[in-house]
Parts: C-alpha cells; sequence; structure tokens
C-alpha cells in the first residue's frame, strides 16, 4: 500500500476520533499499525482504543511495544490507562520513580534522554513533563499520601503555568485546600509565564485566596475585564473576559467572603442562568442562600443537582444544607456524611458535618469531623477555627491562636482571638485583637462585622473607657438595629456613667427585642430604681 493511502487511512481515524466513532477509528487504526509498524501508528491505535474505553486492551498494547519505556508520551497513556483502571501503584510504577522536592522541582534524569514523537504536535501544548507530573500527583492522592500528592501538583504547575482544566493542577492545590494563602502566593509568583500569557497570570491570582484589601482585589478584576480580543479588524464588537463565567464565579466568591451575602446571591443566580451546571458557581451559591437563610432556593438547588448529578458529593451537599437551614440537623448531617463519602476531597461536606454535631452541642464528635478535615486539607484554615470556637465554648480558651498559622490574613481569625482574650479578662489584649480584625477587613464595613465591633465596645467597657464603649456600641447600630447584646451593652454603659434617662430608654429597647431577658428586665429595675433615688436626693434639689 502506498504512503499517501496509508496517509488517507491515517485521517480517516482522526476523523472518527473527531466524531466519536471509536469503533471505526480502532478498525483502522489497527489496520493502519499493521500496514506500517510506525510507533506514532501505534501509539494512535492505543489511543483510539483509551478513547473507546478498552483501558486494558490499550495498556497491553502499550506494554507490549518495545518503546513503551523510550517514549514519554507511551508511557503516559499507559499510566492513563492504569489510572482509568485504578491501579495506582502500577500507574506509579509506569510513571517512574522522579523525585520531587518541596519547592516542586523535579529531579529525574532518565527523563532527560527519552524521545518524545509527536507527528501532529502544535506550536502551543502542554508539557508532556507537566503531564506526568500532574499523574503522579493524582495517584498519590488516589493512594491517601496527599503530602506527596501536594509536591506533585507544585511540580505539574511549575512545569507548566498552562497546565489548567477542570481537575488539573492548579485547581487540585485551590479547591483541595492543599496550600496556605502564602504558598499558593509563594507558588503563583514562582510561575514563568510568557508574554503573551499575562493575562493568564491575573487569572491565577484571582483564583487563590483573596485576602487582600478590597482595593487590591477589585485591581484584579478590573485588569482581567479590560482583557480583550478584536480577532477581526473590520468588526467594531471587541470581546472581553468581562462576563466570563469563571471569573465571575471567582468575584461572587469575594463578595461571599466579605460577607456580602446578598451581592453575592444575585450574581451567582445570574450565573446559573447562564451556566446551570457550573460547580464553582453552585457551591458559592448554596453558600450565599445558607447564609441568607433562603430555604427555598436551597431546596429547588438540592432537587435539581439529586436528579442531574445523584453520584456527586456536592448534590448531597445541597440536601444537608437544606436541612441545616431549617435546623433540622440530624437530616443535614446525614447528608453531609454522605456528601463527604462520595467526594473524600470536598472540605464543605466535613466541615458541615462538624457544624451540625456542633448545633446540638455534640462536641466530641464535632472535634472529630473538624480535626479530620483539619487533617486532610491542611490549607484550610477553618476546620482549626472551629476547634478552637469549641474548645472556647467548653472554657479551653487556648486553642484557637493554631488557626493564625494557617491563614494570617483572615479577620475571623483576629475576631476569635479577640473572644478568647476576652474571655481570659485580657480586655487590652482583647482590644488589639477587635482593632486587628477590622483593620483586616478587605471591604467596608457590613452587617456582618457588627458582633466584632460589639466586642470590642464590651471590651472598652470593661477598661472603663465608657466613651469609647459608647461610640463603637452606636457605631454597631448603625449596621444592625436588631441585636439585643448591643442595645443592653449600650445601655449599661450609661447606666455605669450613672446617665439613668439613657440607660432606662436603651434597657427598654433590647427587652422589645427580647421581653423575658433577665439581664435587661433586672437592670431596667435598677435603673428606675437609681433614677428615683436620684430625683429624692436633696442635693440634686439644691442644684
Amino acid at each position: 500500500m502506498r504512503e499517501e493511502e496509508i496517509e488517507k487511512l491515517r485521517g480517516v481515524v482522526r476523523d472518527c476520533l473527531s466524531k466519536h466513532l471509536y469503533s471505526s477509528a480502532i478498525f483502522f487504526a489497527d489496520k493502519v499499525a499493521a500496514f506500517t509498524s510506525d510507533p506514532a501508528d501505534i501509539y494512535m491505535q492505543a489511543q483510539a482504543l483509551f478513547l473507546g474505553h478498552h483501558y486494558r486492551r490499550a495498556f497491553h498494547l502499550l506494554n507490549a511495544s518495545q518503546i513503551v519505556l523510550r517514549d514519554l508520551r507511551f508511557r503516559y497513556l499507559a499510566a492513563k490507562c492504569l489510572e482509568e483502571l485504578k491501579e495506582w501503584d502500577q500507574c506509579l510504577l509506569m510513571l517512574g520513580d522522579a523525585k520531587v522536592d518541596e519547592h516542586g522541582n523535579v529531579n529525574d534524569t532518565k527523563d532527560c534522554n527519552v524521545m518524545y514523537l509527536d507527528k501532529e504536535g502544535e506550536d502551543r501544548e502542554i508539557n508532556i513533563s507537566s503531564a506526568l507530573c500532574f499523574l503522579r500527583g493524582k495517584a498519590y492522592e488516589a493512594l491517601e499520601n496527599r503530602a506527596q500528592a501536594r509536591l506533585w501538583y507544585k511540580a505539574a504547575i511549575k512545569a507548566d503555568p498552562l497546565c489548567y482544566e477542570d481537575t488539573f493542577a492548579l485547581e487540585c492545590l485551590i479547591e483541595n485546600h492543599m496550600l496556605t494563602s502564602e504558598e499558593e502566593a509563594t507558588l503563583l509568583s514562582s510561575l514563568q509565564f510568557a508574554p503573551e500569557d499575562g493575562w493568564l497570570s491575573s487569572f491565577y491570582s484571582c483564583l487563590i485566596k483573596k485576602y487582600d484589601k478590597e482595593t487590591v482585589v477589585e485591581a484584579k478584576f478590573t485588569e482581567l475585564e479590560k482583557q480583550s480580543c478584536n480577532i477581526n479588524p473590520s468588526d467594531p464588537v471587541i470581546c472581553t473576559l468581562k462576563n466570563n463565567t469563571d471569573l465571575l464565579a471567582c468575584k461572587a466568591e469575594y463578595y461571599h467572603q466579605c460577607g456580602e451575602y446578598q451581592k453575592c446571591f444575585e450574581l451567582t443566580k445570574i450565573l446559573l442562568e447562564k451556566d446551570p451546571f457550573h460547580v464553582k458557581c453552585t457551591l458559592v451559591h448554596l453558600a450565599a442562600a445558607m447564609e441568607l437563610g433562603n430555604s427555598n432556593e436551597l431546596y429547588l438547588m438540592a432537587c435539581n443537582l439529586v436528579k442531574d448529578y445523584p453520584q456527586k458529593g456536592l448534590s448531597w451537599f445541597a440536601v444537608g444544607c437544606y436541612y441545616y437551614c431549617i435546623k433540622k440537623y440530624d437530616q443535614s448531617r446525614r447528608y453531609f456524611s454522605k456528601a463527604a463519602n462520595l467526594d473524600g476531597t470536598f472540605p464543605p461536606a466535613l466541615i458541615g458535618c462538624g457544624n451540625a454535631y456542633a448545633a446540638q452541642e455534640e462536641g466530641d464528635q464535632a472535634m472529630l469531623a473538624y480535626r479530620t478535615a483539619a487533617r486532610l486539607f491542611p490549607g484550610c484554615h477553618l476546620p482549626t477555627l472551629y476547634i478552637g470556637m469549641e474548645y472556647m465554648r467548653t472554657h479551653s480558651f487556648k486553642l484557637a491562636e493554631q488557626a493564625k498559622i494557617i491563614c494570617p490574613s483572615d479577620p475571623h481569625v483576629y475576631n476569635e482571638l479577640g473572644v478568647v482574650a476576652y474571655h481570659m479578662k485580657e480586655y487590652n489584649k482583647a482590644v488589639w485583637w477587635f482593632q486587628k480584625t477590622l483593620s483586616h477587613i478587605p471591604s467596608s464595613l457590613s452587617e456582618m462585622w457588627e458582633p466584632t465591633i460589639v466586642n470590642l465596645a464590651h471590651a472598652y467597657r470593661k477598661l472603663k473607657m465608657y466613651h469609647e464603649a459608647i461610640s463603637h456600641y452606636e457605631k454597631a447600630l448603625t449596621l444592625s438595629n436588631r441585636s439585643l447584646s448591643t442595645y443592653a451593652g449600650l445601655a449599661y454603659t450609661y447606666h455605669l456613667q450613672d446617665t439613668f434617662p439613657l440607660a432606662i430608654t436603651y434597657y427598654h429597647k433590647a427587652l422589645q427585642l427580647k421581653p423575658d431577658d433577665q439581664f435587661c428586665t433586672e437592670m431596667l429595675t435598677m435603673a428606675l430604681v437609681d433614677e428615683t433615688r436620684r430625683g429624692l436626693d436633696p442635693r440634686n434639689e439644691s442644684r
């Protein structure tokens, strides 16, 4: 058979693959490989078998060839077959015994001399070494060796910053919380981008944990939104990333982090109308609906997700969120546990399970869930923070400080440290922590931070700094006028200053919110008595 006829058959194989006609592709690829015995044609046959889900047969074909250990593509495809077969130890053996250091630098002299044949190579393609590193990371993660998985994912993204897809290296590192916020920033700064890939560097910076000031984060989003492409100079329409779903999902995540839940919810609702199955956007939407107490939205989301994705942890997590929102904690815990069992790399499920236990004051079970989450997801500070909060509930005040090590930029951490100091009667230290909390808030103050301002006012009151305390209570009232603690604290502070009329006024406002509050009821009685006595004091009359 002539070369042009062989080339025509190769074209038929490629066309069958592009049309997902895998049986036809396998048939013709087998004939081409038989005619030529060319390694590239054997690889094409193996690829057709792989895409047709004949993993064992594809692996046998690759492993039987003499070139499998000398060509990286052969080795990688053979390892991918073993990945699909869930034979993770064999997958690692096929990939070789390369070593990686803590910074993600690979030492493998064997691969340096291995050829890489690709007759159809494009100008821009993912580095094969990067793909090998990523597959090693997946294998180690499947074998529950997360320390090694983290190093190989770092190696994959360092080998090629273009190494990104739904389950690829950077997303695994970020979504599985394998790195702390500082480690994420360090990794990002170490990546080498080509001049034309500047937009990708900016995009990655929006994906990592965002604890910078609002102006800094908004500047990153604005820079990305200005990225444009005008393929046809005669066309006046210029396309940008401004309405890109991934970018807007990152922005929604930032709004949630800042406590702007309504803003976050409105954005995610628009995004899900555009792309109903965007996983990251769905998770942020569920979180925002939870914070807003929108049980109807949670119910609808849960029903749709379970119908469309019954095997995904996210679907059952949504069911758990609904039950948690309506305060049915037993059911919520059951579905959070189911989500965690379906997807062992899904931190919200374990944290949700811990929160459901904590809501029922089952501290030991809650601590077990939080400790498991902290062990599996070392880059996520929330499990450690919740552990500290559980210890505070049982008056063991020291352990919340551990969360500061993992994420020193999250203002919630400093708020909890302030609460620890307050309970330990270290009021000056508490004031310092609460002020530090407010200074680390990335956006303008919202109702979410009203408790922190009230806590700061309480600490000032304990230090007998009454004017500062009153100022912060009044500031808290501008954020929320439905807080019993704020009215009670303000009333008590005026009471301590012997300003009885104002104290009585605010005790009444507190009791309007909770008529049976014992503290306010008793203190109102005392304030009325004190005001009456002062009115009868002859010294007051002489004035």
